[in-house]
């Protein structure tokens, strides 16, 4: 089983705010807009699709599955070598923004194309951390 990779707490700005305190809170937080309906992920001040500014946030279910990845079996980072091998997958959600991620809790060759997850969050180990960040990752559901 592959060993998690150990994150350090970034600051965010305003567009992102919103969707880093819902992982803080271990919730994916996505926005859509109220003009035209569609959903998105990175967090944006406008829409992607019709550019309205009337964006909401809201709590997505946190399930989806994996759209493609790759196995890291080597990595010469100091952050990153005693996590291999490891994981970095794109999960389309339920909701159908995608999200780069690490799929975790299973051996990396079992995971495949089109696999169901569910999030699951790493919470940031780091003094300096003191919003509660988190970072969300993916298990096989």
């Amino acid at each position: 089983m592959a060993k998690s990779i150990q994150y350090n707490a970034q600051p965010f700005d305003w567009e992102t705010r919103a969707y880093w305190e819902g992982c803080g809170r271990h919730e994916i937080v996505l926005q859509r807009c109220r003009a035209c309906g569609v959903v998105q992920h990175r967090p944006r001040a406008l829409c992607v699709s019709c550019f309205s500014d009337g964006i909401e946030h809201f709590v997505a279910s946190g399930r989806g599955t994996v759209h493609t990845f790759s196995v890291t079996n080597q990595n010469g980072l100091p952050a990153f070598r005693e996590a291999c091998p490891y994981v970095l997958a794109y999960v389309a959600l339920e909701e159908g923004p995608q999200l780069m991620t690490n799929i975790v809790g299973c051996d990396p060759a079992d995971v495949r194309i089109g696999m169901p997850v569910v999030v699951e969050f790493c919470d940031i180990e780091d003094e300096s951390n003191e919003d509660g960040a988190a970072v969300p990752r993916f298990r096989p559901a």
